[in-house]
This record gives C-alpha cells, structure tokens and sequence, in this order.
C-alpha cells in the first residue's frame, strides 16, 4: 500500500534538491541570488519604462532591447522565486502541472532570447550597412511582425517539449537533483523509454540556438566588411561603438549556455553541484547584467536614466541620433 501511495505521488509532485552537495550552504547561497535577481528584475524593468515612454528611443533597436528584457525577466522569474524558496525555506515540493509550466518557460526563454539577439544583430546589420535606408527597411510592422515571428517560432519548438514529457509514465523517484525543472533531468525520471525526448529536447533547441549563432556571425562578418571600408578612423570606431553592447550581450548569453550544455551532458566526471551552479547562475547573470550593460553603452539610456533617478526625467529630453 506504501509503496502504491509512493508511485501515486511521484505523479503529482517532485521534490527538487537544489544544489546538490551543498544543501548546508543554500542559506548562505540564497543571499547573492537573491540580490542579482533584485538588481535583474529593477534593471530590466527600469530599461522598459524608459524605451516605453521616451520618444528618443522609439527606434527598432530599441524595440528589441524591450523584447531582450522581456525574456530575461522571464527566464530569471520562472525558476528564481522557486530556487529562494528552496533555499531558504525548504520548499522542495513542486507539482508536476507547475514543473511543465517551468519547463515551458525556460526553454522558451532560452530560444526566443537567442532570436532576439538574431533580429538585434541584423538590426545592427542594416544600421551599418544600409544606414540611408534603416528606416525604411525596420519600420513599425515590420519590427511587430518579427516580434512576432520570434514568439511563434519559440512557442513552436517548445510546446513539444511539454507533450514528450507528459505523455511519459513516472512510477519511480520522484527527487530531481535541480534547482528547478529542468526537461531532460524530469525525463530521466520516467519508466520509459527517453530516446525521442533526449533527441527532440537536445537536439532540436542547440539546432536552433546553433543556427541563430550562425546567423549572427555572418551579420557581423559583413558589418566588419563594411566598418573597414569606411574612409576614416573615426568612421570606423563611431560604427563599431554603436554594436559593443551588442557583441557584450551576445557574449554573456551563449557563453554560460555552453559551459551549462557541456558540463551537463559531457562532464560525468565533474562534481554534481557545478554543473547545477551553473545552470543556476545562467538563469541570473545575463539578465542582470544585460540591462547595466546597455545602459553603460547606450548614450541614450544612460542619459534618460540618470535624468529618471535624479528627478528631473521630465524636462530631459535627449535629441534622437541617427544609425
């Protein structure tokens, strides 16, 4: 009877550990954690109430900086609270409905940043290459179809994702050694065979990802061409200037994504906790960093907000500058 009430429950709920290894240290790991997703929710939430509201920046650019601050607040929301409560209150339950919500907000996340970072790099593409013509070629619907685009695109390659795992049976553990749901590690869990979900859930999405870096290489390989066919040093330096928070955002995004794919499916030597660190730490240090970033990059942003924060937002009015 016990053990038919065991089987019954791991469908219900599953019981995340947090970090293995270092479940005496989660209190002290809770602070940090808890104030870079402080700084990511204000930064981000900051950086949209100055695109939303400041005509300067009503610009594509800027647009999809909005969508990139969207997604981080996404990705940091649907698993920090959950990973705090864990540890700090030993809220380890979660139930399987809210473990595929989760899924289904990080992955998704995961694969619409990346095409927003795809559709800023060929923002940035058109602004260098064909400056006469930016505005005619990223306007307004333009600009919505491709948020749009990117939103339909993500949900498409996702919701898979959930079906694979909820038509799986799970009538063993219910103890996923994680932080938060994580989809291989929940179907790892399962009495069944995987392979369609290892296949479909790691090939699919790095495919994805893979080809959007692609992309964004060839982007910048043709904005270099065209920075150093420009007459004059300065030339030069004006137009790289204007795609350095770009590249910096790229940087912090798919670098910590690939330590976190490497170590969790090739590093079987490494200890238990890195790996999930890691994952922990992808999940907050891009989206508190990319709004600082940006801000210290972006004349724009960083004047309005110093105008926003020293209480004189509304007489500051910064001329828009042109790509």
């Amino acid at each position: 009877m016990s053990a038919l009430n065991s089987t019954k429950f791991s469908h219900l709920t599953f019981i995340l550990i947090g970090i293995p290894g270092l479940e005496d240290w989660h209190t002290w790991i809770a602070i940090p954690f808890s104030l870079m997703y402080i700084v990511a929710l204000l930064g981000n939430c900051v950086l949209m109430f100055l695109i939303a509201t400041e005509r300067s920046l009503q610009e594509s650019m800027y647009f999809f900086l909005s969508m990139l601050a969207v997604t981080d607040l996404l990705l940091s929301t649907s698993t920090v609270p959950k990973m705090l409560a864990i540890f700090w209150f030993r809220a380890k339950e979660i139930a399987f409905e809210s473990c595929l919500t989760q899924i289904f907000f990080v992955h998704f996340g995961f694969v619409a940043e990346s095409a927003v970072l795809l559709a800023m790099a060929f923002d940035r593409y058109v602004a260098i290459c064909d400056p006469l013509r930016y505005t005619t070629i990223l306007t307004n619907a333009k600009t919505g179809k491709i948020a749009v685009a990117i939103v339909i695109r993500s949900f498409c390659i996702i919701v898979p994702v959930v079906f694979l795992l909820e038509w799986l049976p799970f009538c063993g553990s219910n103890v996923l050694p994680h932080s938060y749901c994580e989809h291989i590690v929940v179907a790892r869990l399962a009495c069944a065979d995987i392979t369609v979900n290892i296949w479909y859930g790691f090939a699919v999405p790095i495919v994805t990802v893979i080809l959007d870096v692609v992309l964004i290489g060839v982007s910048y390989a043709l904005i270099l061409r065209a920075v150093f066919r420009l007459p004059t040093k300065e030339a030069r330096l004006k137009a790289l200037s204007t795609c350095g928070s770009h590249v910096c955002i790229i940087i912090l995004f798919y670098t910590p994504a690939l330590f976190t794919v490497l170590t969790h499916r090739f590093g079987h030597h490494i200890p238990r906790h890195i790996p999930i660190l890691l994952a922990d730490l992808y999940v907050l240090i891009p989206p508190m960093l990319n709004p600082i970033v940006y801000g210290m990059k972006t004349k724009q942003i960083r004047v309005q907000a110093g105008c926003m924060f020293s209480q004189k937002w509304k007489w500051c009015r910064v001329p828009q500058m042109g790509c």
